[in-house]
């Protein structure tokens, strides 16, 4: 059978997402201790038009959002893939429902939740299956969000934070300009919802975390290309960030604040 470029391409893309997504078992236990939770005037916003109280944290992780969604008073049902990431969620949030599953297999009956919420994970869903069934499970008017943490590249060092870092590091929605490019269609013209969802709405929140050098490096190791790295260029690529953040007087002693911003990507399912 003869494969046409573009469709060697386009499975070349999903291999590489599939290596990235899954790539973060391996460091569940850095992960639940270094990334951020999420603002909570941005996971209110977010559910603004829910019908109901009943939210699915989808790709919930080790459970950063979960927090916050029981921090504001949801009724939360949280869905894992990854056996490692689903163990710490449930050591860390033990009386929320957490199941095994995934976004293109979710494992709740139809109109079952009123939002379905996805922080730092909407972008490796395969939407042209996951679209679909997320529209199944909510409820009609539920609100479909994505959220993530992003760095205020408007802050002079921390753009030059991301030049020194590289992709692997800080690559594309880690920082407010990249996230801004990279979400605008991603409801309505790349994953084709329109018949399923109205338009959607971005809104950015503000949410700081205090950091030092080690714990930002540590955090960073945690990125997905950064685990996917050979050993050697990782190292390196910790390194020159090392090197850097001991160069700045913003970041160079002690404590500092981490200028972050929670972006949100809204719809509502029709």
């Amino acid at each position: 059978m003869r494969v046409r470029h573009g469709q060697a391409e386009g499975r070349c893309l999903v291999g590489e997402r599939t290596l990235l997504s899954s790539s973060f078992g391996s460091a569940a236990s850095a992960y639940a201790e270094h990334r951020p939770d999420y603002a909570q005037a941005a996971v209110r916003w977010a559910l603004e038009f829910a019908p109901g109280p009943r939210v699915l944290d989808l790709g919930a992780g080790t459970g950063k959002l979960t927090h916050t969604l029981v921090a504001v008073g949801a009724d939360v049902v949280a869905v894992e893939p990854d056996p490692a990431m689903l163990t710490e969620l449930r050591r860390a949030r033990p009386t929320v429902r957490a199941l095994p599953g995934s976004a293109e297999a979710i494992p709740l009956p139809d109109a079952s939740v009123d939002a379905v919420l996805a922080g730092n994970a909407l972008h490796w869903f395969d939407m042209a299956v996951a679209g679909p069934e997320i529209a199944r499970v909510l409820a009609p008017g539920g609100v479909l969000a994505g959220l993530w943490n992003i760095m205020d590249d408007r802050i002079d060092w921390v753009a030059e934070l991301e030049r020194v870092s590289g992709s692997a590091a800080i690559g594309p929605r880690d920082t407010l300009t990249s996230w801004r490019a990279a979400t605008a269609d991603m409801l309505v013209v790349s994953t084709r919802l329109d018949s399923r969802f109205g338009s959607s709405e971005q809104a950015e929140f503000p949410h700081g975390q205090r950091r030092t050098a080690d714990s930002l490096i540590a955090t960073l190791a945690t990125r997905a290309g950064m685990l996917v790295m050979p050993e050697p260029d990782r190292e390196t690529t910790l390194g020159r960030i090392r090197d850097f953040l001991a160069s700045r007087p913003e970041t160079a002693e002690g404590e500092f604040n981490l200028p972050m911003l929670t972006g949100v990507l809204r719809a509502r399912r029709r």
